[in-house]
């Protein structure tokens, strides 16, 4: 069986793209760090509209706890595979690059950038020998525009959009492709302290996205009709381009 893992998927965008890929038919895997009653929220919701869910903890920016988690589970499913993967866990440490503490560069390039090389990395095998695959890495604006007080987090959205291309390349020949969601300004707990309405000012349509539009989004790059689009970025910002 083809199984689904949405890294943070325990709350916004993860939690819809968990919703959104649970309706298509895949169970789903919900990955978190520490938050197991949102991460058991998520999963009431996919059981309550009918779908398949499991919890999935560990952090995603620790090799060794990546390595396990999904030797773990491999084990207690050998005729399945993970098929489709959602690298979407992120966080933000924003703050002027002159004031920006090595912790703050260190903890978002680990959890936005390098966690994508160690699960990536760990379940192409399976996606490879059994020829099919779709990875999606939760992107944003920042990596394609740049935004001030965000030297980390865009050098680390930016670089996984260069990572999406040349992985694209890679395994196209094994029916697996792998793509990036650039979202702008979604309604979500991680821009919940930002100037909505000064920010809005600047976007074409004239508000904040939902999660469920960028989950749309990543459902259709991981469907059957999407089998030729691969090494893009689509972008979910309301107009709001560089």
């Amino acid at each position: 069986m083809r199984y689904a893992l949405v890294t943070g998927g325990s709350r916004g965008l993860g939690r819809a793209v968990c919703l959104k890929l649970a309706a298509q038919g895949y169970p789903v895997l919900i990955n978190y760090k520490s938050n197991e009653e949102a991460a058991l929220e998520t999963k009431r919701l996919v059981e309550e509209a009918g779908g398949q869910a499991e919890l999935m903890p560990f952090d995603v920016s620790v090799q060794a706890e990546v390595e396990a988690a999904v030797d773990k589970w491999q084990d207690a499913h050998p005729e399945d595979y993970i098929a489709v993967l959602v690298n979407n866990a992120g966080i933000r440490r924003d703050n002027l690059m002159i004031f920006m503490q090595d912790d703050d560069w260190n903890s978002v390039l680990n959890t936005n950038l390098n966690s994508f090389f160690f699960l990536t990395r760990r379940v192409l095998k399976n996606m490879l020998s059994k020829r099919w695959g779709r990875i999606v890495n939760m992107a944003s604006l920042s990596g394609i525009k740049g935004l001030a007080g965000q030297t980390n987090y865009s050098a680390a959205k930016a670089a996984l959009i260069g990572a999406t291309k040349a992985l694209a390349q890679e395994v196209a020949a094994r029916k697996i492709t792998v793509n990036a969601v650039a979202p702008g300004f979604i309604a979500t707990d991680m821009t919940k302290e930002l100037p909505e309405d000064e920010l809005k000012k600047m976007i074409p349509v004239g508000r904040f996205g939902t999660p469920e539009e960028v989950a749309a989004a990543v459902g259709f790059l991981t469907s059957d009709e999407a089998a030729y689009i691969t090494g893009e970025v689509i972008s979910v910002n309301g107009g709001l381009y560089t």
